[in-house]
């Protein structure tokens, strides 16, 4: 993994200027749990451990717990709670509010080819607005090409729910090199044909053929996330998995 662990934060602490990551041509980006104070203070939001990555010259908390704060561009797996004449209520969490998701935002949607989606149906979908005093609004469709892109109803398949911080990991372009998280290529590479979704609200939707792969794939990424299992452990787990349920 590239990043570097440094020490567990609380929200407000002071941090030492020293652990910094500092590159010579790149401005210091601050990722999430981090938040900057005019002119050069840096205080954590939550409560995580600090991480470093001097390639990017970027830092920020990671953290496993917390509620998930909707933010725009984020990729979501919602429920829909329930359908109105213009809008879908879908659940991103179980103690947030609904988002709204526009019955039109949806690839080659029309008022007469509108998906009709009942309660309960999963939707993977990217957040389109979000503002602390509105609810959050999605879309299951990229505005600039009108395709989908991978979002819209997951159908069959189950939902598993992993940590906030493993979420975003999952999420990184390059999982394994910056996120430290091989399991799914491992998995792939064991011979399970599977289908998978990532919500950054800590949700992962998994589908196959077959109910034995879609536990296997959702054990090995919850155990994981939950006993914070580097690369070498991570193969060794896909091992036994397969091996148990051969």
């Amino acid at each position: 993994m590239v990043a570097t662990k440094g020490p567990v934060v609380l929200p407000g602490d002071g941090l030492d200027p020293s652990t910094f990551p500092s590159h010579p041509k790149k401005a210091l980006q601050l990722g999430p749990g981090l938040r900057h104070i005019l002119p050069s203070t840096i205080l954590p939001t939550v409560a995580g451990q600090l991480m470093t990555d001097k390639k990017k010259n970027s830092m920020w908390v990671e953290c496993n717990g917390g509620r998930y704060v909707a933010s725009q561009g984020d990729l979501v797996i919602g429920q829909v709670h329930h359908g109105a004449a213009d809008f879908y209520y879908v659940q991103l969490t179980p103690h947030t509010s609904n988002a709204l998701l526009p019955v039109l935002a949806f690839e080659m949607a029309t008022k007469k080819t509108r998906p009709q989606l009942a309660a309960g149906q999963l939707v993977y979908a990217r957040v389109s607005l979000a503002n602390k005093h509105m609810d959050a609004e999605l879309e299951c469709v990229n505005p600039a090409t009108g395709k989908a892109d991978g979002l819209g109803p997951l159908n069959g398949g189950m939902l598993f729910t992993i940590s906030l911080g493993f979420s975003r990991r999952l999420l990184m372009p390059k999982s394994t090199a910056e996120g430290g998280v091989i399991v799914l290529e491992e998995l792939g590479n064991s011979g399970l044909q599977f289908e998978i979704a990532v919500g950054r609200n800590g949700r992962v939707w998994v589908s196959s053929d077959t109910t034995r792969s879609i536990l296997i794939v959702g054990r090995a990424l919850q155990e994981t996330d939950e006993r914070l299992l580097d690369v070498d452990a991570q193969k060794q787990l896909v091992k036994k998995l397969i091996r148990e349920t051969s």
